[in-house]
């Protein structure tokens, strides 16, 4: 998410700093702190000013950068730039709670040996530490706590910065370490941004009135969204009883895997929504649920698009 030396950088600008003088306090050349200002200007972190022929460095007003400079500043002992390289702002985003290794690495999608590691570093400097003898939960030691803080809105800044990019009136309804689900009033063809929603529904042969809005899910890892993930963004939209009764028909129109329906449904925390649509399905109907059609009903809704159930 950043690099070393991007964290140098924000750890230790002050108002008005020029390239020449950040290269001095860091040890490093002028290019190379050239190209790392501008990466994070690029990122909205900092922004530079124009002082003759000179170049001052401002750090922004990002909530990240505040966060991330108290904690500078209350523990000057500490090499915050070292420790938070690689997947570490990975880990501590997901150390929202007590968490074991495991539960950390199944919510980042990472390897078990690559959250011990970075955990393992953080324990040894004390920030860290475990709880229980058997498969012990990991917590923040004193205001350490913080370090997740920065995480969180250090990946919300980035997601706003991307979406902003494309569409400046979009609002992020979801968002994880690196994937969110935006609402926009305009079209978006920009690399890593997938159509979803209602729009999405008719690439699976099921065409739905839309509404003015239309709805993304930025991620790097999937070329196209999934009918489960589908699912999962539609109850995210709007989670009312239409809805609900939409994702009912792409289950039934479509061969859905259930695992990997109740997998994303963890992802999103959404188990006891795709629970009861299932069992929904399931029963034909008998399930204690306001926000789902009687079962004669879907019946009828799923005659209209030619839907065997």
């Amino acid at each position: 998410m950043l690099r070393r030396i991007e964290l140098e950088v924000l750890a230790t600008v002050d108002r008005g700093d020029t390239i020449s003088e950040l290269a001095t306090k860091l040890n490093h050349s002028e290019s190379y702190l050239s190209r790392a200002v501008s990466d994070l200007v690029e990122k909205g972190l900092v922004y530079t000013e124009r002082d003759g022929r000179r170049k001052r460095v401002v750090p922004s007003d990002a909530r990240a950068v505040e966060r991330y400079q108290d904690l500078v500043r209350q523990h000057s002992h500490i090499e915050f730039p070292e420790l938070l390289t690689g997947k570490a702002l990975e880990v501590l985003y997901y150390l929202d709670q007590q968490r074991t290794v495991s539960e950390i690495a199944d919510r980042s999608d990472n390897y078990r040996n690559t959250v011990n590691w970075v955990l393992k570093r953080l324990r040894d400097r004390g920030l860290v530490g475990t709880v229980g003898t058997v498969d012990g939960h990991y917590e923040f030691n004193a205001d350490f706590d913080r370090l997740h803080e920065f995480a969180r809105e250090l990946a919300h800044h980035l997601h706003r910065q991307r979406l902003e990019a494309v569409a400046p009136k979009g609002t992020i309804l979801w968002e994880d370490y690196d994937e969110f689900l935006a609402q926009t009033e305009t079209e978006i063809d920009a690399a890593a941004f997938h159509e979803t929603g209602l729009a999405r529904f008719a690439a699976f042969d099921l065409q739905f009135l839309l509404t003015g809005h239309r709805y993304y899910v930025y991620s790097e890892e999937i070329d196209a969204v999934s009918p489960a993930e589908l699912c999962c963004h539609t109850l995210l939209i709007d989670d009312g009883s239409r809805h609900r009764s939409y994702c009912l028909l792409l289950l039934s129109h479509v061969d859905v895997d259930e695992e990997d329906l109740r997998e994303q449904a963890a992802k999103y925390g959404l188990e006891d929504e795709v629970d009861a649509l299932l069992r929904y399905l399931e029963t034909h109907g008998e399930v204690d649920d306001d926000r789902l059609p009687e079962w004669d009903e879907f019946q009828e809704l799923a005659a209209d698009y030619k839907i065997e159930l």
